[in-house]
This record gives C-alpha cells, sequence and structure tokens, in this order.
C-alpha cells in the first residue's frame, strides 16, 4: 500500500481560508458505506441523523496559542512552533532560522520574553522561558493561534475563538480537532434535547499532524507521538450505550486515535499516556459505530484513518463527490458524517 493510493485532485479555491459566520452553518456530506451511496446535507441535519440513546464522544483538548516570533541574541529572526508544554517553564518546538540555533542559544520571544535552547530531541528543540510569570499567561500575550500552513493570512481576533471548539476545556493541543468546529451551543441543545448523551476524551493534538508522509510505503511510516486520557466514566457510558443497542460516534479523527488506543480486545479501557498509533485500511476500527470528521489532505494519515473506516474507494469517490459540489476542504471547511460498511 503506497501513500499515493490516497491522492486526489484539489482546485486550490476550495480550501476554506475562513471559517463561516455561524459554526454550524456548514454543510455536511453523508457517506453510508453500506449502501455505498452519499447524501448532501447541512451540519444541523445531525439533529434528526442521530437518534435518542446515541453517544457523541467530544475531544475537549483546547488550542494554546503555540506559534511565537522573535530574535536570537544575535539580531536572527526565529519563529517558533510549540509541539508539547514539558513542564512549567520548558516547551519542545519545531524552529525556523536562518541558522540551526545551538544548545544555549539566547532567545528573546514576542514583546522581549527571554528564552534558552537547551538542546535538541529528535528533531524538535527544547526551550526554557526565563521569565518567572506563568507559561500560560506568556503563551496568551505573545502566541498565535497555531493555523495549519494552508491557510494564509492570522486574524488574532477571529482565530483566537474559530480555531477553537466550544467545549474545549484541555490546554495542549497545538491543531484543533476540526471536526468539533461545527459545534455551537445552539446545536449542541437541539440534540441534547433530541435525546442524545455526550462523552469526552481529550488527546492533545501535536504539529506533526500536518507533516506529510515522507516514505511512500504506507508500512514504514512512523507516526508522530500525541498524549491522551479516556477515563473511566466515558469507558461506562460506551459500554451502556452499546448495550442498549444505540451507536457510539466520534467526533473527529481524534477521537478515534484515543479510543482505539485504549482499547483491548475490542473492549474501550481507562487509559492515559501517549500514543503512535497509525490506522490505515486492513486495521479493523471497533470502537465506534459513525464518524463525523471534515476533509483531509491528500496522501494524508487522516484521509487513511477514515478509508480504513469506511474503505479507500468509497471515501476517495465521495471526496470527488465533494470537489464536484464545491464543498469546503480542511480545517475551516465542511464536513462528513460516515457510518461503516457492513463487513467492517
Amino acid at each position: 500500500m503506497k501513500k499515493s493510493d490516497f491522492h486526489f485532485d484539489l482546485p486550490t479555491e476550495l480550501i476554506a481560508q475562513s471559517p463561516l459566520s455561524e459554526r454550524s452553518a456548514s454543510r455536511l456530506l453523508v457517506l453510508d458505506a453500506a449502501a455505498e451511496h452519499c447524501v448532501d446535507g447541512q451540519f444541523r441535519d445531525l439533529v434528526q441523523m442521530l437518534q435518542p440513546g446515541d453517544l457523541l464522544v467530544l475531544n475537549d483538548t483546547r488550542v494554546i496559542p503555540a506559534r511565537l516570533h522573535g530574535r536570537k541574541s544575535t539580531g536572527g529572526e526565529v519563529e517558533v512552533l510549540i509541539e508539547r508544554v514539558l513542564g512549567t517553564h520548558e516547551v519542545r518546538a519545531q524552529m525556523r532560522a536562518s541558522k540551526t540555533p545551538k544548545e544555549g542559544t539566547r532567545l528573546e520571544l514576542g514583546d522581549g520574553v527571554p528564552a534558552t535552547v537547551l538542546g535538541r530531541d529528535g528533531e524538535f528543540f527544547r526551550i526554557r522561558f526565563d521569565t518567572p510569570e506563568p507559561l500560560d499567561a506568556v503563551l496568551h500575550r505573545i502566541g498565535q493561534m497555531p493555523l495549519p500552513p494552508y491557510i494564509r493570512g492570522y486574524d488574532a481576533e477571529r482565530d483566537r475563538s474559530r480555531y477553537q471548539t466550544v467545549f474545549a476545556r484541555e490546554p495542549g493541543a497545538v491543531a484543533a480537532p476540526t471536526a468539533g468546529l461545527h459545534f455551537d451551543a445552539p446545536l449542541l441543545d437541539a440534540l441534547r434535547a433530541r435525546g442524545v448523551k455526550f462523552g469526552h476524551v481529550t488527546l492533545h493534538v501535536g504539529a506533526g499532524t500536518f507533516q506529510p508522509m515522507r516514505v511512500e510505503s504506507v508500512h514504514e511510516h512512523r507516526m508522530h507521538a500525541e498524549w491522551l486520557n479516556v477515563g473511566a466514566e466515558l469507558c461506562e457510558q460506551i459500554r451502556a450505550t452499546r448495550a442498549a443497542g444505540h451507536r457510539v460516534v466520534a467526533v473527529g479523527t481524534t477521537v478515534v486515535r484515543a479510543l482505539e488506543s485504549a482499547s483491548r480486545d475490542g473492549i474501550v479501557q481507562p487509559f492515559a499516556g501517549e500514543t503512535q498509533i497509525f490506522i490505515f485500511p486492513g486495521y479493523r476500527i471497533r470502537s465506534v459505530d459513525a464518524l463525523i470528521t471534515n476533509f483531509h489532505l491528500p496522501e494524508s494519515t487522516l484521509l487513511m484513518l477514515v478509508s480504513a473506516f469506511a474503505g479507500r474507494e468509497r471515501v476517495l469517490a465521495a471526496y470527488a463527490h465533494a470537489v464536484r459540489q464545491r464543498y469546503r476542504f480542511f480545517s475551516y471547511g465542511d464536513a462528513m458524517f460516515i457510518t461503516p460498511p457492513k463487513d467492517s
């Protein structure tokens, strides 16, 4: 299996550069893999599509303002993209500079916040913020939301709120769980009134989610590590939902990765820690019965996960339909609701 097996042609004008004025006004492409067909709809149609007793699982991670700009003590410009917070004042980050910073390099970030490069950690750098100010306060003041590279331009007022789900509560992600961006308070209230149940996982999405696969063979790729927490309460919710004959519906590929990482012999169990799980066709997803997800990049690991759930040919055919119907793609774009084939 090759990454080129997951290629599709996408006109650049279909890459959404900004969110819609209303979160839940997005379109929704419904793919019923068992019936081998897709239907065009609206995201608010979820209220009719989900049944009382269904469990909607959300990723409650909160995106931190992880992109920073500054200078080295020698004057050269640097850009820092935090991958993970390691302690009260230390982070692991990607760095862009004219010359690779060495251990001990002094930095001034944002409005003059001092920092020191402590060393390398593989492709990342370890950086210490040399200030008594709490790190979250520093990032809130000088950081930008880490928009993906295909979104051109940054609007601080807009992106601080819109590149964040309305149910975000656990800070640590450096990319948004984008399927959740479509939910607003009125839609959540309507789903509750419908009798839909809610559960939460935490998976802190890392910057590696945007890194292209560098090998042609899918089997040779190694995923970046991400931290997750699946609690006992959610595990009991899943057990009770399945026992009552209702569906577990994942909001986003991050939820699928979290639940599959926490599964043992097909049963989701409490788990907190790192995962490098790589889900692609041939892997059987058993933790969820339906998936809400955005449209993903060509040849990406996220597209491969969706293909594992619904079948590569079906997913690529649905994507071709979405292109013809001028759906909006990627983080600020439209969404899909997918149910698997009967043989899954």
